[in-house]
């Protein structure tokens, strides 16, 4: 049975309207959403009172799409490691605030087993964000140990203080913890303008940033300082520059590519990795030649005219991302995108055309699937697209490409070089 629709109260309280099933949304539309594509809310998911919004379900009796009015629409954060396939549906008031920066996945309650149901997949297997995974004790532990082994070193402190401690950034935590992939905040600045940063927002923008930008330009010698044992160390060990709580790593490649030389000096283990927009392609050759391992492209389209409005580039071109993507290849690194899924555009059959070009024209390893964190309405609006035509649904974008491209690794996280070298589908476990 479809799960019901549920509504807030504005006070903190939630019900389910019994007459209404949960719907979800794609793109500007509303629709049903089939059976097998609920599963139960997974562990770390949050629920969010939309407040100025009314929720939208398939009345119980008559099968037509009815408003709730009731009370607040309701929507899902899914935590990492799943791929949500609709947002939540609901009409929205004209003086609705625009909605902060996360994810607003369609959500209902089934009353058979009293549990909330989210329109999504799980999309990785490994473990590395899993919120029973995480040990408070051994956090702060870790915390104390590293700021007292590197007491002078700032990014050791920015990682404790600010990412670990304040925003509890799951991948800053795993390297207090001593394990697999190790964050590496390196820029201050950024060569581009995103609608959805979430580091840096302009004072007169409507949203605000989810959390604070680094404010120091690091050194080599303070990265090599902490990553190198990491490497030498930790299980499945990564370590990756370019983080959320910076810019763009790439304007920093020559202090980048000193540490990468460094690094390699002291030990050959595990994998160095950079998130970025790729949009410095002779920097990124600069980085293989140092010894850069693999790169993770940050999109929300492959669509130039998508990607243009929300990337507001700076003295970079959209063909150099993909340039950025052959470069790595061409050193034999391993390819990731980091693609903003957005049910009703990322699975139109115009982006789906788009990304089967590039994974031709660049060889294209791994997909990693994750949800875009924005307000629905106002991304529509501020990229201007009205009608992106023809949907696929995600889950059918996901099978048609994997059906044409085998070789292609679906995810959410980037791989140890366990995974890249040939075993890919590795168990993992706390």
């Amino acid at each position: 049975m479809s799960p019901y629709l549920r509504y807030s109260d504005g006070e903190g309280n939630v019900f389910e309207d019994t007459t209404l099933y949960a719907c979800g949304r794609s793109g500007h539309y509303i629709q049903p959403v089939p059976a097998e594509d609920w599963i139960v809310l997974p562990e770390g998911g949050s629920l969010y009172e939309l407040p100025g919004r009314r929720g939208v379900g398939v009345d119980v009796r008559t099968g037509e799409l009815r408003e709730c009015q009731l009370g607040w629409a309701m929507a899902a954060f899914i935590p990492p490691a799943h791929t949500g396939l609709l947002m939540a549906a609901y009409t929205s008031a004209e003086d609705a605030e625009v909605l902060p920066l996360f994810c607003y996945t369609a959500v209902g309650w089934n009353e058979a087993d009293d549990e909330f149901y989210v329109t999504a997949v799980r999309i990785e297997s490994d473990i590395r964000q899993e919120a029973d995974g995480f040990d408070e004790t051994k956090v702060t532990t870790g915390v104390a140990e590293l700021i007292a082994k590197y007491p002078n070193n700032r990014v050791v402190e920015h990682l404790a203080n600010n990412c670990a401690l304040t925003y509890e950034c799951p991948a800053a935590r795993n390297y207090f913890m001593g394990r697999w992939e190790c964050p590496i905040p390196s820029s201050p600045a950024c060569n581009s303008n995103c609608l959805g940063c979430i580091s840096l927002q302009p004072e007169d923008e409507v949203i605000v940033s989810t959390q604070d930008r680094l404010q120091f330009k690091p050194s080599a010698g303070e990265i090599v300082e902490y990553t190198v044992p990491h490497l030498m160390n930790a299980p499945y060990p990564i370590v990756s520059f370019g983080q959320g709580c910076e810019g763009e790593p790439l304007l920093m490649w020559e202090m980048i590519q000193e540490a990468i030389l460094q690094i390699r000096k002291f030990t050959d283990k595990g994998s160095i990795n950079i998130n970025t927009n790729a949009s410095k392609p002779a920097a990124v050759k600069a980085l293989c030649e140092a010894g850069l391992d693999s790169i993770r492209v940050s999109t929300n389209s492959f669509q130039e005219a998508l990607y243009t409005p929300y990337y507001r580039p700076n003295n970079y071109q959209f063909e150099d991302i993909i340039e950025s993507i052959k470069v790595v290849n061409s050193y034999g690194g391993w390819t990731s995108i980091n693609y903003f899924v957005f049910p009703g555009v990322t699975d139109s059959v115009a982006e789906y055309e788009a990304l089967r070009k590039v994974i031709k024209e660049t060889g294209l390893k791994m997909i990693q699937w994750r949800n875009f964190n924005i307000d629905p309405d106002w991304y529509l609006k501020r990229i201007d697209l009205e009608d992106p035509g023809e949907c696929l649904g995600v889950k059918q974008l996901m099978d048609l490409i994997k059906e044409e491209f085998p070789h292609i690794k679906y995810g959410y996280f980037n791989p140890p070089i366990e995974r890249i070298n040939g075993n890919y589908e590795m168990d993992f476990a706390h």
